[in-house]
C-alpha cells in the first residue's frame, strides 16, 4: 500500500497514520488499495438491460467485440458518458430547485429566517424573465419572478431565459444544431431515455442531445441557483479568508458545514453568533463557536462571510480525524458515507439535514424553509454540550494560509472600471495588446489518490506564469489556496509579467476564486460579457479561453465541461481519456466536436501537458 500525501504539507500525511493506529479507514488508504475496473474505465461497459452486462473488449483476433443487442462500443461509450452528464445535470439542478423553492418561500412570506439581501440584482433578474420592476416593490417582483423560474424545470418548449446571455451567434448556432436548451426537466429525461437499451445508437445524435442536456444546466439550472443565491444571500465582493486545517481551533467548539446547498450552513453561521449560544460555550470552557467548511459549502459562506474553509472533498474525513470537531453538518452532494464511522473513533456527530442525503449512522434533522434557523440552533447547541467529550488526542495542523475570494461577475467588473465605467474593456483590451494571453477556468474536485503531486497547483502556476488569468470554483481553488495561490501578496511571483502588471494594477491576485461549482455560471457570464465588450470576436468560441478541471472526480463535472464545449470552449481534463475504449467516439470528443460547436474536449493525466494544450490553444 502506497503512502498518501496531501498539498497542504505534511499534514495530512500525520493525520492518515493518525487513522492508521486508531484503524480508521479513510478515502486515502481505500485508494491505495483499489484497483479500478480497467473496462470502465475505458467506458465500453454496458450495463443498461438485464442481457448483459456486456464488456467490450477487443477480441483476440483484433476484431471489436459487440454487445448482446449489437451495440458497439462507440454507441455503449456515448451513452455511458451521456448518463453522466445527465446525473451531473440532475445535481446541479435539483440543487437549484432547492434554492427556487426557498426563494419563492420567502417571496410569500414562509421562509422567516431568509430575506433578499440583493435588490439590485432581483430586478436585474427580473427583466431576463420579462417581470416588469417598474413601481413594484421588492415582494411583489420576487412572487412573479419564483413563478417564472419555477415553470422553466418542467417547460416543454421555448428557451431557457437564462440562455438568452449568451451571444447571439452562439444562440444561432443552438438553433441550427437542435440543441437550444428548453426545460430543464425535460432535457434530463430525454437523455435517459435515448440511451436506454434499444433507443438511440447514433453517438453523434447522443452527444448533440447529450449538449442540450447539459446547456440546461450551465445556461439553466445552474445560473439559476447562482443568480437566485446571491439575491436571497448576497452577491459576493472581495473577501480575506484562510484555509486547511489549521482554521480549527483549540479552545472553541468546533463546526464543520459540508456539501454544497449554502442554506443550511448560513443558518449555522447565524446562530453561532448568537448571544445565548456564545455564553453557552463559555459556560463549558470554551473561548467561542469556530465554524469551517468543507467542499463547496466551504466556498459559499467563505465568499459571502470570510469563514474558513478546513479542506477540500478528499479532506472531509481527515477533519474528524483531528480530534477537535464536535459536529459536521452536511447538506446534498460529495459526502462520503464512512463519515459516521469514522466519526464513532472520535467524538464528532454527523448530522445529515437533506432527505435526499442520508447516511446511515448520522443524526438527521430535516430542514426546510421554514425551520432554517431552529435546526441550525439545535446542531450548534448540542455541539456546545459535545464539546466536554473531546478526547486527549487533538491533532490540529499548526498550518493555515490566507486568501482572497469573492470575486464574482459584478465584483470583477467593479474592480475593472469602477462605478460608472464598470466593464470588462480593460480586460479585452489587455488581451488585445498582449499583456494577458487568455482566461482559463480551472475548476473541480481534489482526488485522495492525486494529493501530494499537486496537480492542480502545478497546472496553475504555468499558466500564470504564461501570463493566462485564471478563474476558479469549487475544490480545486482550495488546492491552490493551500499553496498561497489566492493570496495577492505571495501568488503575483509566479506570474508572468504582464500578467503580473495587470494584476498589480487592478489590485487582484492573477488567480480569481468566484465559487462554488454551481459557480461555473459565472464564468460563462463573464466570457459573454468580454464578447458583448467586443475586440475578440462575436462568439465564445473566439476568444482565448479554455476550461480544466485537473483532478475531476464526479458526473457533475461532465456536465460542467460539456457545456463548456458546446459554448464553444476547449476543456481538458486531467485523466486518461474515459473513453479510450471507444476509438470512434474518442475522435468525436476530441476533435470533430470542434467543426460542430466550436469546443472539444482532451484529456491527459501531467498537469505540465495540460498547461500545453491550454497555451497553445
Amino acid at each position: 500500500m502506497g503512502e498518501a500525501t496531501c498539498d497542504c504539507s505534511n499534514s495530512c500525511d500525520e493525520l492518515i497514520e493518525k487513522a492508521r493506529r486508531h484503524n480508521v479507514q479513510t478515502s486515502h488508504l481505500r485508494s491505495a488499495s483499489m484497483k479500478p475496473c480497467p473496462i470502465g474505465a475505458q467506458g465500453i461497459c454496458c450495463k443498461n438491460c438485464n442481457m448483459g452486462p456486456c464488456r467490450l473488449t477487443p477480441a483476440k483476433d483484433g476484431t471489436q467485440k459487440q454487445g448482446v443487442c449489437g451495440a458497439g462500443p462507440d454507441t455503449v461509450a456515448a451513452r455511458n458518458f451521456c448518463r453522466m452528464i445527465a446525473a451531473g445535470n440532475s445535481g446541479h439542478s435539483d440543487h437549484a430547485r432547492e434554492i427556487v423553492q426557498v426563494f419563492r418561500a420567502v417571496a410569500h412570506g414562509e421562509a422567516p429566517d431568509y430575506t433578499i439581501k440583493d435588490e439590485n440584482k432581483l430586478r436585474a433578474v427580473a427583466e431576463i424573465y420579462e417581470v416588469a420592476t417598474e413601481g413594484r416593490d421588492s415582494m411583489e417582483i420576487a412572487r412573479e419572478l419564483a413563478q417564472r423560474v419555477q415553470a422553466e424545470f418542467g417547460q416543454q418548449r421555448g428557451a431557457l431565459r437564462m440562455s438568452a446571455r449568451a451571444p447571439k451567434k452562439r444562440r444561432e448556432l443552438w438553433e441550427k444544431l437542435g440543441i437550444t436548451p428548453r426545460g430543464v426537466d425535460m432535457e434530463i429525461v430525454e437523455t435517459l431515455h435515448r440511451t436506454i437499451m434499444g433507443n438511440d445508437h447514433d453517438p453523434e445524435s447522443l452527444m448533440l442531445q447529450g449538449s442540450r442536456c447539459a446547456l440546461a444546466n450551465g445556461w439553466g439550472g445552474s445560473m439559476i441557483a447562482t443568480e437566485l443565491q446571491d439575491i436571497l444571500l448576497g452577491t459576493p465582493t472581495p473577501v480575506r479568508g484562510r484555509t486547511m486545517l489549521g482554521v480549527l481551533e483549540e479552545k472553541q467548539v468546533n463546526i464543520v458545514v459540508h456539501g454544497h446547498d449554502p442554506l443550511l450552513a448560513e443558518m449555522i453561521v447565524v446562530a453561532a453568533r448568537e448571544k445565548e449560544l456564545l455564553e453557552l460555550a463559555s459556560s463549558k470552557g470554551a473561548e467561542g463557536i469556530n465554524i469551517a467548511g468543507i467542499c463547496c459549502t466551504a466556498n459559499e459562506i467563505l465568499i459571502r462571510h470570510g469563514v474558513p474553509m478546513a479542506g477540500s472533498f478528499s479532506q472531509q474525513e481527515l477533519a474528524i480525524i483531528t480530534g477537535a470537531v464536535e459536529a459536521m453538518a452536511v447538506d446534498v452532494q460529495c459526502l462520503m458515507p464512512s463519515l459516521p464511522s469514522v466519526a464513532k473513533c472520535f467524538h464528532t456527530r454527523i448530522y445529515t439535514t437533506s432527505p435526499k442525503a442520508r447516511i446511515p449512522g448520522a443524526v438527521h434533522k430535516e430542514l426546510h424553509e421554514d425551520n432554517a434557523l431552529q435546526v441550525a440552533r439545535e446542531i450548534v447547541r448540542e455541539a456546545i454540550e459535545n464539546y466536554s467529550n473531546r478526547g486527549a488526542a487533538v491533532n490540529i495542523p499548526k498550518e493555515s494560509k490566507e486568501l482572497v475570494a469573492g470575486f464574482s461577475h459584478e465584483a470583477i467588473n467593479y474592480m475593472l472600471g469602477g462605478s460608472f465605467r464598470a466593464s470588462y474593456r480593460p480586460l479585452n483590451d489587455n488581451i488585445i495588446n498582449g499583456r494577458i494571453l487568455g482566461v482559463v477556468g480551472v475548476v473541480g474536485c481534489t482526488m485522495p489518490h492525486l494529493e501530494g503531486r499537486g496537480v492542480t497547483n502545478t497546472l496553475v502556476k504555468e499558466l500564470i506564469a504564461n501570463n493566462v488569468l485564471v478563474i476558479q470554483t469549487g475544490c480545486a481553488a482550495q488546492a491552490c489556496a493551500a499553496e498561497s495561490l489566492l493570496d495577492p501578496e505571495r501568488a503575483l511571483k509566479y506570474a508572468g509579467p504582464g500578467l503580473r502588471e495587470v494584476c498589480e494594477t487592478v489590485g487582484i491576485p492573477p488567480v480569481l476564486h468566484s465559487g462554488s461549482c454551481v459557480d461555473n455560471s459565472r464564468i460563462l457570464i463573464a466570457c459573454a460579457a468580454m464578447v458583448a465588450e467586443g475586440g475578440l470576436g462575436d462568439d465564445l468560441s473566439d476568444l482565448p479561453i479554455a476550461g480544466c478541471a485537473a483532478e475531476w472526480m464526479s458526473e457533475k463535472a461532465i456536465a460542467i465541461g460539456q457545456y463548456f464545449v458546446a459554448s464553444g470552449a476547449l476543456v481538458v481534463f486531467g485523466s486518461e481519456s474515459p473513453v479510450r475504449g471507444a476509438p470512434g467516439f474518442e475522435k468525436l470528443l476530441t476533435e470533430d466536436f470542434e467543426k460542430i460547436t466550436g469546443g472539444k474536449w482532451a484529456f491527459t493525466p501531467d498537469p505540465e501537458k495540460m498547461a500545453a494544450i491550454i497555451i497553445d490553444h
